[in-house]
């Protein structure tokens, strides 16, 4: 089985980028999908921050605060590939209404427990528990759905607002959020630990509103399922989740890339995640000053990779996965080059390229997923990537956790080094080097 071809560009370099960009927006899908997200993201940015800090006013202990995240992780990973099966046997829209609706009962119980003064530790760690179980029906449906609203060669463009928008809830939610909870901290007459509380209870309460303002656009949005023969509608679950996982295998572009994806993850992603502070802390000034401003970097250039993915031609076909792989390879570089950071500007600018390069890998390899997968297995392909990316991250950090414990400048230049080997190695393989030019036996028959 060989690859489908990327959309030729000749259609959409007549017109600017912002005019492109207006396309977009004039679908009114599109619209109502994006202006609903976006407003969840930002509530998400509030949960975020709230779940955590929440964990540590009632307990001051990290590792309770580490085992809720745990907790939330867990039913995300194991259920993910459940989550894709639903999707392709519904539909992303009517998926992402229902676990958004699902999400804002359990926040809004959540906030109504600490408002009301009797919320304890194993509430908190049964709501992580429920709602890492509706995050593993959401995201693979999430991730599904540009391409049932937006034509194919529209998709990047399309992509590169969504996750253009959700980098920026990222940069303005977390602030927010913050000066909510400190807002309320020391007004009340009673003890500090119930006037932080009540900030914490108010952001909870925000957030469950964004996923309802969610739900409505998601109501309005038409409802694109796709047609479904008998053999489909009656088949089981674990047969169609066996189904994505034999056609990923069998596909050996596509084994190669989720392969990638998931040494990013555990190479790449987590050492970034738990070794940035952790460098902040032990070599830099100001360590928690320090880590806000390496990770603003971070997010900075990851949102003007985004940006530029959408105002940037789209790279060469017979180039692309070569390109693409050779970006990955670099990010494993300058990862790696973290392990001599002991100054501030050095660690900005290795984030800051770091970043950049995430951010338009991000758009280019999943535009290019979308397009390469068949309708009927989209939801199951798109979660085995929320897989690689989110249900891998929880067992990738414990492992870099435990090693950063050991030695941090050998955790990086080891990870660095091997990610940007798998890379290099992966950048010449035949099916990469032709996975934006190859025709599958599919189009070949039609």
């Amino acid at each position: 089985m060989t690859d489908s071809p990327l959309p030729a560009n000749t259609p959409l370099e007549s017109q600017s980028s912002l005019n492109e960009m207006r396309d977009v927006l004039r679908i009114r899908d599109f619209r109502l999908l994006w202006l609903g997200e976006g407003i969840s993201l930002l509530g998400d940015q509030f949960g975020f921050i709230a779940l955590p800090w929440l964990v540590l006013q009632l307990t001051g202990d990290a590792l309770a605060m580490g085992l809720v995240l745990a907790i939330a992780g867990i039913p995300r990973a194991l259920f993910m590939l459940f989550g894709g099966a639903l999707t392709d046997r519904f539909s992303s829209r009517n998926l992402m209404l229902v676990t958004n609706l699902a999400r804002m009962v359990l926040v809004s119980i959540l906030a109504a427990t600490i408002l009301g003064g009797f919320i304890q530790l194993w509430m908190i760690y049964l709501f992580a528990l429920l709602f890492g179980l509706a995050d593993a029906f959401f995201y693979p449906a999430a991730s599904a759905i540009v391409p049932t609203v937006v034509p194919k060669d529209q998709l990047e463009i399309g992509n590169s607002i969504t996750q253009g928008t959700a980098q920026l809830s990222v940069f303005v939610g977390p602030m927010l959020a913050g000066l909510l909870i400190a807002l309320f901290a020391g007004t009340a007459e009673a003890e500090a630990s119930t006037a932080d509380l009540r900030g914490i209870g108010l952001a909870f309460v925000f957030d469950a509103l964004t996923f309802l303002a969610s739900a409505v656009t998601l109501a309005f949005m038409s409802d694109r399922r796709s047609a479904k023969t008998e053999e489909e509608s009656s088949q089981s679950v674990w047969s169609a989740i066996g189904e994505g996982l034999q056609y990923v295998w069998q596909d050996t572009t596509l084994r190669t890339v989720f392969i990638v994806v998931a040494a990013l993850t555990m190479l790449g992603n987590a050492p970034i995640i738990i070794g940035v502070p952790v460098l902040a802390d032990e070599r830099l000034p100001n360590g928690a000053a320090a880590f806000g401003i390496l990770m603003s970097a971070y997010g900075a250039g990851s949102l003007i990779g985004i940006i530029l993915s959408a105002l940037l031609p789209q790279p060469p076909q017979k180039w692309f996965g070569t390109l693409l792989f050779l970006a990955v390879t670099l990010m494993g570089l300058l990862m790696a080059a973290l392990a001599f950071v002991y100054t501030l500007w050095l660690g900005i600018t290795l984030l800051f390229l770091s970043g950049l390069i995430d951010g338009w890998v991000i758009i280019q390899f999943t535009t290019w997923l979308q397009r390469r997968s068949p309708e009927k297995l989209l939801g199951r392909i798109m979660s085995l990537l929320m897989f690689a990316f989110v249900g891998l991250a929880p067992v990738a950090d414990t492992i870099i956790g435990g090693l950063i414990e050991w030695n941090l400048n050998a955790v990086l230049l080891i990870c660095g080094s091997l990610l940007a080997l798998i890379a290099l190695v992966a950048a010449f393989q035949a099916p990469i080097r032709a996975m934006g030019t190859a025709v599958t036996t599919e189009q070949q028959l039609t």
